[in-house]
């Protein structure tokens, strides 16, 4: 198994949000059932892999509340132990993704090369990304107990505005795609975009302009999710 199982912790200073990578071999190295009953409560982290280094101003909502915490105890090892198969999944399904196992949630990063990706200025969802997203759509059926979170990005090439209203566009054409075409419930999906305000790589070369083109799905246990494991954990 090749996901990259790794601790992202973000402290919050007013209203800024730093992103912080952990290092410890020893973290890093530790699967997420082991993780859960210690990371606590701290939540969060998530966003760091979806926003890379820099937290812009976008969107249509703060993404910390529709994340929220981590369960801690014994039920963030049933719930981690879940969210570990569900992302061994889809790394088996979608093997050009970036799959990113992080606290409670699993990060899923598509780019130019990772099979699900748009046309110059465009936000169709063309035929090379469909095949992909349906097997993503069928693992999201076989786990329902989840919430997505859709988030759109460009690079730095263009005016502002219009990368804003880029990536708006192809974040929405992709929850829409979920939701209208293959008919998975809209009250999972919460959408956001950030433009080029979140960059993950270099825009000044052409490779990290394409790793910044790039549409990050986030899947976080839901509330039936959490209120089972916790309902588990205390009857054991």
């Amino acid at each position: 198994m090749k996901t990259l199982i790794k601790r992202i912790s973000i402290a919050t200073l007013a209203l800024t949000l730093l992103v912080g990578f952990s290092s410890c071999e020893a973290t890093q190295n530790a699967n997420n059932k082991q993780k859960g009953a210690v990371i606590g409560a701290a939540g969060g982290a998530v966003l760091g892999a979806i926003l890379g280094n820099n937290i812009g101003k976008g969107g249509n909502g703060e993404l910390g509340a529709v994340i929220g915490g981590v369960v801690g105890g014994g039920a963030g090892v049933l719930i981690g132990n879940k969210m570990d198969k569900q992302a061994q999944k889809i790394e088996e399904e979608l093997p050009g993704a970036e799959v990113i196992r992080v606290d409670d949630g699993i990060v899923i990063t598509f780019d130019e090369n990772s099979g699900v990706y748009f046309d110059t200025a465009k936000y169709n969802i063309n035929a090379a990304s469909q095949a992909n997203l349906d097997k993503l759509t069928n693992i999201l059926r076989e786990y329902p107990d989840t919430n997505v979170l859709v988030v759109g990005h460009t690079d730095s090439v263009g005016q502002d505005a219009s990368n804003m209203l880029l990536s708006e566009r192809r974040a929405n054409a992709v929850t829409n795609y979920f939701t209208a075409t293959k008919g998975l419930s809209a009250s999972r999906f919460t959408t956001n975009w950030y433009g080029e305000q979140t960059p993950v790589a270099d825009n000044s070369t052409p490779e990290g302009r394409a790793k910044n083109r790039r549409v990050n799905i986030a899947i976080v246990p839901n509330e039936k999710m959490k209120k089972e494991a916790e309902k588990e954990a205390g009857g054991n």
